[in-house]
C-alpha cells in the first residue's frame, strides 16, 4: 500500500494551480500571534489573500459563511464550538470551502474522526513557510495534505482495517463503474489530476468529471475521504 506525504501530495496540487488567479484563504486561530505569522507567510507569497481571521470555532464558522473562502487553515484545538464541529457545519454551509486542520500532533482521536468530518488534510503548526503555502495551493486545486506522521498513522490503521469495515467499503464501491473505480486507485495515492489523466491516456477534464461522479457516489466530501474509503477496501493502492 502506497501513501504520499504532504510534499508529493502538496507538489501535485500545484500543477493545477492558475497563477493568475487569486486564492482566498481564512485563517482560525485562538492564539493572535499565530494568527499573525500565518498571515504574514500568506500574503508574501504570490496571488494569495487573507480574507478574514476567527480566533474561535463559531467565528470559524461565521468567517466561512461570510466570506466564502476558497482554504481555511483552522487550528485543532480552539474554545467555543469544537473544531470537529466547526469542519462539519462548514462543510455543509459552505462547500466551496475546503479545512486544512493546524496542529502539534495529529492523533488517531483527532486524524480519523476530522478527515471523515470533511477536512482536507493536516499540517503541523511549526511547518515550514513554504509547506504551508504549498498546502494551501494543493488544496485549492482540489487535492489533500497530510503531514509525514498523519500519513504513518494512516498506514497503520488501515493496516489492521477490520471485515466489517472493509465490506462496507467494498459495497460502496460497488456503484462505481471499472473507469471510476480506476480512478479511485490513483486518488488514493494522491495523485493529482493531471498525472492521473497521463496514465489513463484521457483528458483532464474528463479525470475530473469521474472524480466528481465517484464522490457523489461515495456520498464523500472530498478526495481524502474516497481514499479513506478505498483503503477500508483494501484496494490495490
Amino acid at each position: 500500500m502506497t501513501l504520499t506525504t504532504s510534499t508529493s501530495w502538496a507538489s501535485a496540487g500545484l500543477q493545477l494551480v492558475d497563477k493568475s488567479r487569486t486564492i482566498t484563504v481564512g485563517i482560525a486561530d485562538d492564539e493572535a500571534l499565530v494568527r499573525t505569522g500565518v498571515r504574514g507567510v500568506l500574503e508574501r507569497s504570490a496571488n494569495l489573500a487573507v480574507v478574514g481571521e476567527a480566533g474561535d470555532g463559531g467565528g470559524a464558522v461565521e468567517l466561512a459563511r461570510r466570506q466564502r473562502p476558497q482554504v481555511l487553515l483552522m487550528d485543532a484545538a480552539m474554545p467555543g464550538m469544537e473544531s470537529l464541529g466547526a469542519v462539519r457545519m462548514i462543510r455543509r454551509l459552505v462547500p466551496g470551502t475546503q479545512v486544512i486542520v493546524l496542529c502539534t500532533a495529529p492523533t488517531e482521536e483527532l486524524l480519523f474522526p476530522a478527515l471523515r468530518a470533511g477536512a482536507a488534510g493536516f499540517l503541523f503548526k511549526n511547518s515550514e513557510p513554504d509547506a504551508l503555502v504549498n498546502a494551501v495551493r494543493a488544496v485549492a486545486a482540489g487535492e489533500a495534505i497530510l503531514s509525514p506522521s498523519a500519513t504513518r498513522a494512516l498506514v497503520d490503521h488501515f493496516t489492521g482495517a477490520d471485515s466489517e469495515r472493509r465490506d462496507a467499503a467494498r459495497s460502496r464501491i460497488s456503484l462505481l463503474t471499472r473507469r471510476e473505480q480506476e480512478v479511485l486507485v490513483y486518488l488514493a495515492q494522491g495523485m493529482a489530476n493531471a498525472r492521473i489523466a497521463r496514465l489513463m491516456y484521457l483528458s483532464e477534464g474528463a479525470i475530473k468529471a469521474h472524480v466528481s461522479r465517484l464522490l457523489t457516489k461515495l456520498r464523500c466530501d472530498n478526495r481524502v475521504q474516497a481514499a479513506l474509503i478505498a483503503r477500508d477496501a483494501a484496494l490495490p493502492c
